[in-house]
């Protein structure tokens, strides 16, 4: 195995000695799942903990928290006397996250319209009103991102079906979840996209919501890819 080399980008070290710790483990989660995703490793680097607390500025502590959450996500692996070893997504792996999702949250919301209540729309009212002022900024970005899990728990809560709501679940367990902190402008377009999910659970217009959610999850997908695409040119015109 080769010890991580990044490639093609040079890391800005962080100065995170005053934020509290919950703030700076998102920053180090959130850093080292980027370079990941943008591609920087190859299959079966080495992410050492030490070479990553000098690179970011921070004690070894969120370095190992940060890798546990990325091993839930899929993105590495710990291995015995090795450490966490890479294992980067491929646009591959995205078509398939996204493509199953929109599938079977379609499903799930559709089924589960019949059986919202009141209650629940008030609900996903105040979530998005809490969602509308948030920016690209890194501290609403993580905001959006809690409050966002919050709305599509509920959207689809309602749905009868056991087995789909573990198949989500498993899904959300990897990137979909913390797309916002990678995509630029993500957040206007999906707040559009919300408000239409409302609207149509007002009017109980079934198939109209499941084709917005649907839309609302591959429009993801395919801005995530674009992202990946460009981090690829760019890696291919770089000099080292």
């Amino acid at each position: 195995m080769r010890n991580l080399k990044v490639k093609g980008e040079k890391m800005e070290v962080f100065s995170l000695t005053d934020q509290d710790r919950a703030t700076l483990q998102y920053k180090v989660t959130t850093k080292l799942r980027e370079v990941i995703l943008k591609g920087n490793f190859e299959e079966g680097d080495r992410l050492v903990q030490e070479e990553w607390a000098t690179k970011l500025g921070v004690s070894r502590m969120p370095i190992r928290e940060a890798l546990r959450q990325l091993e839930v996500e899929g993105l590495v692996r710990m291995e015995p006397r090795r450490g966490a070893i890479v294992t980067p997504i491929s646009i591959s792996d995205i078509k398939e996250i996204y493509q199953l999702r929109a599938i079977l949250e379609g499903e799930a919301v559709e089924r589960s319209l019949p059986f919202l209540e009141q209650e629940d729309i008030k609900e996903l009212e105040l979530l998005y009103k809490e969602m509308i002022p948030l920016g690209d900024n890194e501290k609403d970005v993580e905001e959006f991102m809690k409050l966002n899990a919050d709305f599509h728990r509920i959207l689809r809560h309602g749905c009868p079906w056991r087995r789909i709501h573990s198949m989500i679940d498993t899904l959300l367990k990897g990137i979909p979840l913390y797309t916002p902190s990678l995509l630029p402008g993500h957040l206007k377009e999906s707040h559009k996209e919300h408000s239409d999910m409302i609207h149509y659970i007002k009017n109980n217009e079934a198939i109209k919501l499941r084709k917005v959610v649907g839309k609302h999850i591959l429009r993801t997908r395919d801005n995530l890819i674009g992202m990946m695409e460009e981090s690829d040119k760019l890696k291919g015109n770089a000099s080292f």
